[in-house]
């Protein structure tokens, strides 16, 4: 045998062994991209909690994204042109000008094929484990292409600056709460995650992104006791009445002195008549004041999971809100916060209340104008903005930029607003529907 003939057939099979195992890193870095970027963070942490060292490794390397995308498409990008280098130099030995062409559509088969497809399609059905499995010699990799990647990113960001772009080094692609908003959206729409649940865990999401203004009692509904009454007069008042807490002022209702509890009035009146078969007369000097507690004032812009700890920590359900210049505004609970979780919680004591949304015969929606957005969209699952007004009326003032009269029709997010009714400068009212 030629001995020339033997080591032009033995570079032949060395180069081709190179050129598959190149492809075989290629599909390596393919699947690692895909794996590391598709896992969930939330899973690779329970797994990291029972102990999967794969798993903290995954969450680590995971950490900077752009560091780990940059490493990944490095070594994917020096291999996949390195095998089409080598398959190009083979094939043109073998067949001569012509070996290009064929070198370019072998490659790109087994590139296509073997290298992303077939890969990619693993991992993403496997992200956790093929995460938690490829961590160790990502991480490797990451740590050799370190020096060489942190001046391509320095190149990159310069680049986009030039464009008037800036990015953020320490900003996170997806925010926790964005990406868990979503994932319910997603549920919900697919069927998944029932709405009353969706409902639920997104309205606890959202308590420390409102504020005690949005879901507050206004004060013009706030029933309030005269400390000046007379001492029938306030029991009548607080038998008569569902709530057990109530605002005291005096001469005006802006002079709020205090918060009286039902049960402490009914104990310090039985105490003061004598028991049972006491004296009634005996209330006439009787002095709401001394069994009022003393109130309790948050501002207006307190977000409501501040001031549900409050609420817990001062062992409190009842605050009065005012304004930056002291101003009463209105009224907060507890039960208030609790029920932009869990929806309307009524007891036998509380009055009937109508429904947020009355389905008219024409297809359309009689909505009160004083009902909160968040309400609506809650009932309707609808997706009116809230930005820029907490109420359905306000929303309306706000997109016609006026003061709206009875009659008029607007159309703005989608649904048409037509105003039914009005009681000076509110709007009380109107008729909604999808357009």
């Amino acid at each position: 045998m030629d001995p020339a003939s033997s080591t032009l057939d033995s570079a032949l099979w060395i180069t081709a062994g190179a050129i598959l195992f190149l492809l075989v890193l290629s599909a390596f870095f393919s699947g690692s991209e895909t794996a590391l970027t598709a896992a969930s963070r939330g899973k690779l942490r329970t797994q990291a909690d029972k102990g999967s060292r794969g798993a903290q490794r995954a969450l680590a390397i995971t950490e900077d994204n752009e560091r780990l995308i940059g490493s990944v498409l490095l070594g994917n990008n020096l291999v996949n042109i390195l095998a089409a280098s080598l398959a190009t130099a083979l094939f043109t030995r073998l067949f001569g000008e012509s070996g290009v062409a064929l070198a370019t559509l072998v490659m790109t088969f087994l590139v296509l094929i073997f290298a992303e497809v077939l890969p990619k399609t693993y991992a993403i059905t496997n992200a956790e484990k093929a995460a938690a499995a490829v961590a160790g010699p990502i991480g490797v990799v990451v740590t050799l292409f370190a020096p060489i990647v942190s001046a391509v990113r320095l190149l990159v960001r310069g680049v986009l600056r030039v464009f008037g772009v800036q990015i953020d080094p320490d900003s996170q692609i997806l925010a926790v709460r964005e990406e868990i908003a979503g994932a319910l959206q997603l549920g919900h729409s697919e069927g998944v995650v029932e709405k009353e649940d969706r409902d639920r865990i997104l309205g606890a999401l959202d308590l420390g992104e409102r504020t005690v203004e949005e879901i507050m009692l206004h004060r013009s509904n706030i029933e309030m006791i005269d400390a000046a009454a007379e001492p029938g007069e306030l029991l009548q008042q607080c038998l008569q009445s569902p709530h057990t807490r109530l605002p005291v002022y005096r001469d005006e209702p802006e002079n709020i002195i205090g918060v009286v509890h039902a049960k402490d009035l009914f104990r310090a009146m039985y105490a003061q008549v004598g028991g049972a078969q006491g004296d009634t007369d005996r209330l006439l000097g009787f002095d709401i004041t001394k069994v009022a507690n003393d109130p309790y004032f948050v501002p207006e812009t307190t977000t409501l999971d501040d001031q549900m700890r409050e609420f817990l920590r001062l062992r409190s359900h009842f605050a009065l809100v005012v304004d930056e210049y002291g101003s009463l505004r209105g009224l907060i609970t507890l039960e208030d916060i609790l029920e932009e979780i869990v929806g309307e919680i009524t007891d036998e004591f509380d009055p009937d209340e109508d429904e947020v949304v009355e389905r008219m015969e024409d297809g359309q929606f009689l909505v009160e104008g004083a009902t909160t957005i968040r309400d609506l969209n809650r009932a309707m699952d609808w997706t009116l903005p809230d930005d820029e007004a907490n109420t359905v009326a306000g929303l309306v003032i706000h997109e016609a930029q006026m003061i709206p009269t009875v009659g008029q029709v607007f159309a703005f997010h989608g649904y048409r607003f037509e105003v039914t009714a009005k009681d000076g400068n509110r709007v009380t009212g109107l008729k909604i529907r999808p357009l």
